[in-house]
């Protein structure tokens, strides 16, 4: 099998095509090959020369298949006018297969239409000859030889198409939840790097100065040998501190800045990133809508984050619950409130599972709007699935 896929699509459908012919051969040397009395007395070899023109067009059966089905027709035709044979029908099958398998969609659409009809029109003409005998033959003809290779491909289609589509949503989660990861992790870092520089950093810069106004004042003192004694402890004191404030600021500069990389991801994520994170789902094939209304002066820092963070949750979930449906997002400042709004059509039979089910992305969205005092919502309305949030803009400026 690995040596077999390793050939050239070309190869492969030569090899094909030989195989076929070969076929044919035995079933004509056999005497299994005529399907009614009119093609008995026909040579073989001129059987032999219509099975090879099919068998070469079935070399196109991939790369060109709609052509390959045209230029079928022309064998199929002799073959049918001296007398209908079993190998030159059965390879016009597979063409007829290929074609609607490989062909674009409209192309795919376009053709099962036409042979239906023809179909049809064959069946009907027949029944009009009023003989029981021709109309099953018809019957059966179209059934092997244009109903199973139509429906067959299609079947084939759609489960590729299925596939396709299901590899495509994966790889949007996973990149989606790779950005998220990504994020809560510049988010300790940055947190950790905060309460270093405002906490720890801030007590060892407290302990040099302080240290520096003891020395100051025993700089005008140095009476007596407990003075220098004092004088030295104080002086080491000042040392050390300094020394671990630049140890803290290089610890803080390597969390905030280990690389241009890192730079990127411990940038707090914020609805400046909104295009980023729209892009990574339109790639997916999900169609996003978005639309801002945002003032010319910058946000409070925590309602911006916190509205990006509630656009990601819920426009992950929408990927997962509702894959191949259309989500809509708006963001607008209505007075003191940032409006954050997702929404998206709800599939057929999920809105009671959809209501009753509480994952941890709500529950995350939740808490991340009433930490600023805000008010959330998620649920099903006329819409659809909508989750909305409004975050108050003088909280997050507190």
């Amino acid at each position: 099998m690995r040596k077999w896929s390793r050939l050239p699509q070309v190869a492969r459908d030569a090899i094909g095509a030989l195989a076929a012919f070969l076929a044919g051969v035995a079933l004509y040397v056999a005497g299994l090959s005529i399907m009614t009395e009119a093609g008995e007395d026909v040579p073989l070899t001129v059987r032999l020369a219509i099975l090879a023109a099919i068998s070469a067009t079935t070399v196109l059966r991939r790369r060109m298949p709609l052509c390959g089905l045209f230029i079928g027709l022309i064998p199929l035709a002799v073959d049918t006018w001296i007398g209908p044979s079993i190998p030159v029908w059965v390879i016009y099958t597979d063409l007829i297969y290929a074609a609607a398998l490989y062909s674009s969609r409209r192309a795919s659409r376009a053709m099962l239409v036409s042979w239906s009809v023809f179909s049809a029109v064959v069946v009907l003409l027949t029944l009009l000859t009023g003989d029981l005998h021709a109309v099953s033959l018809a019957i059966l003809a179209v059934f092997l030889f244009i109903a199973t290779p139509l429906w067959w491909a299609t079947s084939v289609r759609t489960h590729k198409e299925i596939a396709n589509a299901e590899r495509a949503r994966a790889q949007a989660l996973t990149l989606v939840a790779d950005l998220d990861r990504r994020a809560a992790v510049a988010d300790e870092r940055t947190t950790m790097a905060r309460d270093l520089h405002d906490v720890i950093a801030g007590h060892l810069s407290a302990i040099a100065i302080h240290s520096e106004a003891a020395l100051g004042v025993l700089e005008k003192r140095r009476a007596d040998a407990a003075d220098v004694e004092v004088d030295g402890i104080v002086r080491s004191i000042r040392s050390n501190s300094v020394s671990a404030l630049q140890e803290m600021r290089t610890m803080i500069g390597l969390l905030q800045d280990d690389s241009n990389a890192e730079r990127q991801a411990s940038a707090p994520r914020r609805l400046a990133q909104l295009p980023n994170l729209v892009d990574a789902a339109r790639s997916a094939g999900i169609e996003v809508s978005v639309d801002t209304a945002l003032a010319d002066a910058p946000l409070p820092s925590a309602v911006d984050q916190a509205a990006y963070r509630i656009v990601q949750e819920a426009l992950t979930n929408a990927m997962k619950h509702a894959p191949g449906q259309g989500v809509a997002i708006e963001v607008r400042i209505d007075g003191a409130l940032l409006g954050v709004s997702v929404r998206n059509p709800l599939p057929v039979g999920s809105a009671r599972a959809a209501a009753t089910d509480r994952p941890r992305g709500l529950i995350n969205m939740r808490e991340r709007t009433a930490a600023l005092g805000g008010s959330f919502t998620a649920g099903a309305n006329a819409h659809g699935w909508e989750v909305r949030a409004e975050l108050p803009l003088r909280a997050g400026m507190a």
